[in-house]
């Protein structure tokens, strides 16, 4: 397996974990069957998984990660470490709904989440709850009151560290002077790297940075130059983009998710994939 963190100074995760929202094909789209899904988490674990990424709302026809995740675990590994979002994203239909009808920002819609999350996962405290800012992509709103409302929860015994999703840095600057931060999750991966700062910035504070779409999401990533290096060392191309991300700074933590046995002990095995000085220049 991969080197290790501290995720909130005292939760030693292996640097490749499991994100689990395509378990139940949220927000829609495929998604394995339960006996996969099931077989695919234990597996994780097998292979030295210890951070899995969920939340509540990846729900989808009755298919709920949580829920799977509780089935096929509970009782979970001393060590498993699940890490939970809630926030600006939304359930089922009200996905499509314009951005103020939105409630799950709100004192109410936080604290029914949080608890959602324990419910159906089986927990008393959540590990790490992050608080999702934004639908489609960060926004300038204030994270204060929201982050303030979690804390609350964090003092009633339901949540052990906070982190933030889909945030500027500015955000993270503003969460940091609220309380502290274990995480930050956004979208960055060899072909999006606007967040080069903050993963720098954030590395420097001892804060971990998840990217999610580690391999590009719903538009898997294609260059000449990934082809190039993948046929090198006999690897794929999603290979090729992990390494680079566990090659780019020590505090990134990768989540790549699937519900394909096979995708899942290739992501793991990226662990293994070391980069030259030359392939990573020919990386950009």
């Amino acid at each position: 397996m991969t080197e290790r963190w501290a995720l909130g100074g005292d939760l030693d995760v292996a640097r490749i974990g499991y994100g689990a929202m395509r378990l139940s094909g949220w927000p829609g789209g495929p998604r394995p069957d339960r006996y996969t899904a099931l077989a695919v988490l234990n597996r994780a674990v097998e292979l030295g998984v210890n951070h899995i990424d969920t939340s509540n709302y990846y729900s989808h026809d009755g298919v709920s990660a949580n829920e799977l995740i509780r089935e096929a675990l509970h009782p979970y590994p001393d060590d498993l470490v699940i890490v939970t979002k809630v926030g600006a994203l939304v359930e089922g239909a009200d996905i499509h709904l314009p951005a103020e009808e939105h409630t799950g920002l709100t004192p109410s819609g936080l604290r029914r989440a949080v608890e959602a999350n324990l419910s159906a996962l089986g927990l008393d405290r959540l590990d790490v709850v992050n608080l999702r800012m934004g639908v489609l992509g960060p926004s300038d709103e204030s994270l204060a009151a929201p982050l303030e409302t979690l804390l609350a929860l964090r003092d009633e015994g339901l949540i052990r560290h906070l982190g933030v999703s889909n945030v500027a840095a500015a955000q993270v600057a503003e969460a940091r002077r609220t309380a502290p931060i274990a995480c930050v999750q956004n979208q960055y991966n060899v072909a999006q790297r606007d967040d080069d700062p903050l993963v720098d910035a954030c590395a420097e504070a001892g804060i971990a940075y998840v990217p999610f779409f580690p391999v590009g999401g719903y538009q898997p990533l294609t260059a000449d130059h990934l082809n190039a290096v993948a046929a090198r060392h006999g690897a794929t191309v999603p290979q090729v983009a992990l390494a680079w991300l566990l090659a780019r700074s020590p505090n990134i933590l990768l989540i790549p998710g699937t519900g394909s046995p096979a995708h899942l002990e290739e992501n793991v095995a990226a662990a293994g994939l070391r980069l030259t000085p030359e392939d990573l220049a020919e990386l950009g």
